[in-house]
């Protein structure tokens, strides 16, 4: 079986921008799902609250990102759409933190 293109991405958003980044991500899971992308996790990780920026040690929120292959992950990032996004995401994010991976396990008990 093939495996999909994983990426580990860690987010830090600017204060007051919970509701703006929430938005964002459901926008952008809609690009992505456009080139067989999706994301299989979201795992809010900020323990009292928003986490700004790489000072603050925890992200806002981690998710873990999959594509078909690396071909399709980078047809979104060049997405026009994905594109003409960056501004107002940099008016959302603060820091955004990407790890390529591969799944693991299953590590049954």
């Amino acid at each position: 079986m093939a495996h999909r293109y994983s990426l580990v991405v860690s987010l830090w958003i600017r204060p007051g921008q919970e509701e703006a980044f929430e938005e964002f991500e459901r926008e952008a899971a809609r690009r992505m799902a456009r080139h067989g992308g999706r994301i299989d996790a979201a795992v809010r990780t900020a323990p009292n609250g928003v986490a700004t920026g790489p000072e603050e040690a925890t992200a806002y929120e981690v998710h873990i990102v999959s594509f078909p292959d690396k071909a399709a992950s980078d047809a979104y990032a060049n997405d026009p759409e994905t594109v003409a996004a960056r501004e107002s995401r940099a008016g959302i994010i603060s820091l955004t933190m990407v790890v390529p991976g591969r799944a693991a396990g299953p590590y049954p008990a």
